[in-house]
């Protein structure tokens, strides 16, 4: 398993705590991935994420899937499954329920 946080000292922290590796991108941390998930604030923090030269769709192989648990817009999920659809990779888009306070009171 590889992470991705914007934050590089939670990226550090989290592997001090568990097995695994972080990348300093998105794309590196995705690489080579069959699975890829997602969770983050909103919708311009998951376009930071997931579009552009260093996001996590430029990183993906063709077939891979792609599941994002952001409480995110319809809009934003409409998007980044149509960006998903043109590089051959599937996108799910599985909202965490209840936004961030859920989010901290299930983790």
């Amino acid at each position: 398993m590889t992470v991705y946080n914007r934050s590089a000292e939670k990226r550090l922290a989290w592997c001090k705590e568990f097995t695994g590796g972080a990348a300093p991108t998105p794309r590196e941390a995705v690489a080579d991935c069959d699975f890829v998930f997602c969770c983050v604030g909103n919708d311009d923090d998951l376009r930071s994420v997931v579009l552009g030269e260093q996001g996590a769709l430029a990183g993906m192989k063709s077939g891979a899937v792609f599941v994002d648990h952001t409480t995110a817009s319809a809009d934003v999920a409409r998007e980044l499954s149509a960006e998903a659809a043109k590089r051959g990779i599937q996108f799910v888009d599985a909202p965490v329920s209840g936004g961030r306070p859920a989010r901290r009171t299930a983790c």
